[in-house]
């Protein structure tokens, strides 16, 4: 009796410790883009080291990819020919210049 009620609470222990994992650790970068998005929006797996190869690729340095919509486009900034500019790097791959 005492060894089931031992496991009993070992497993709502552990319970209790995965649901307040989240909470304890903070959000990953795609969790909270998903929070942000319509249920039927479709967040894709690119990352953004992946996006800022990408613009590296395009020409582009000193990148930093600052966040992600709900289309998987990347948003950042970064220099090209002497200049700070705002980019987007489109799940097709295509970097473009933001405007204002």
């Amino acid at each position: 009796m005492q060894k089931g009620m031992a496991q009993g609470i070992g497993a709502a222990v552990l319970a209790a410790c995965l649901m307040m994992a989240p909470a304890l650790l903070g959000p990953t970068s795609f969790t909270a883009a998903r929070a942000a998005c319509d249920p039927g929006d479709r967040i894709d797996n690119t990352t953004a080291e992946m996006a800022k190869k990408r613009a590296e690729s395009a020409g582009y340095s000193d990148v930093h990819m600052t966040k992600k919509g709900c289309d998987n486009v990347w948003h950042g900034t970064a220099m090209k020919g002497g200049s700070s500019t705002r980019l987007a790097v489109l799940p097709s791959g295509e970097v473009t210049q933001e405007g204002d």
